[in-house]
């Protein structure tokens, strides 16, 4: 007998993307019990052993940062378990749906070279992340394939994929002798913190230095200027997993990336110089 319902673990950082993921669910037919993780290290592993005590036809747990997965805690459910796998973790051991980051930075930085684009900066995140060193090799797997050198000194890396480390390194980056003209972020929320740092150097988004995130957030439209960015099909994800989950359709793999979409919108023109 099923009871139509799944439960919902979103760690902290997957917080924006809530609705997007309990949309996914509903449309393949169900509805979540959700819960949030906590950053701690013990918060899911608390979660997952409440969730016996519910009823529920299996569990969908979305990580969307570095944080290994309680797995002794996941085979002791009895419950069929999928993993939404926004961060690029390693193997959990079950389903996982995750994103396509490697191609999905390659087209964000053959757009800007289309553009005209030569010195294109790149701000990452953790680079333990498996996500972010997917992110990387698309950069410069585009730089290679257009026949631009790869400038280690255009790249910073190891940041916290926020508007602060954006603000930071962006300030560092147009702070070169040389500048880049464009520069892609592994997130939207540094994205967002490059732009503080175009404006506080006395330039524009666009006209002056192009800029790409990565996630495309609700914010991403509502920016000023929209933020170019790469989508994360965050809702599809989910209505693979609820159906993975509910034998629906069968994966055939342990881990399936689905495709991501760039957003062309209007942080991104014509280099205005160099």
């Amino acid at each position: 007998m099923t009871t139509g319902l799944v439960e919902l673990i979103l760690d902290a950082s997957a917080v924006p993307w809530t609705t997007e993921v309990i949309g996914g669910i509903h449309a393949a037919g169900l509805s979540a019990i959700v819960s949030r993780a906590d950053r701690r290290p013990q918060s899911l592993r608390r979660q997952l052993r409440s969730i016996g005590r519910r009823p529920a036809d299996g569990v969908i747990i979305v990580n969307a940062r570095h944080q290994p997965l309680a797995h002794i805690d996941l085979w002791r459910l009895t419950l069929p378990a999928v993993v939404v796998d926004l961060a690029g973790a390693r193997s959990s051991g079950f389903p996982t749906i995750g994103t396509a980051n490697w191609s999905g930075a390659l087209h964000a930085t053959d757009h800007l070279i289309r553009l005209g684009h030569k010195r294109i900066g790149f701000i990452g995140g953790p680079a333990q992340l498996l996500c972010d060193q997917e992110r990387h090799n698309g950069y410069r797997a585009a730089l290679e394939a257009a026949g631009l050198a790869f400038d280690d000194g255009l790249v910073r890396r190891d940041g916290d994929a926020d508007h602060p480390t954006g603000l930071a390194e962006g300030m560092r980056l147009l702070g070169l002798p040389l500048p880049p003209t464009a520069i892609i972020t592994t997130s939207d929320h540094a994205a967002f913190g490059v732009y503080e740092a175009i404006r506080r150097r006395g330039l524009r988004v666009a006209d002056d230095v192009s800029v790409v995130g990565f996630d495309d957030l609700p914010a991403a439209l509502r920016a000023s200027p929209p933020l170019t960015t790469t989508r994360q099909p965050v809702r599809d994800m989910a209505v693979l997993a609820a159906r993975t989950l509910m034998r629906k359709e069968h994966v055939g793999a342990s881990r399936v990336e689905v495709a991501t979409e760039l957003r062309i919108r209007h942080s991104t023109g014509p280099p205005a110089f160099g």
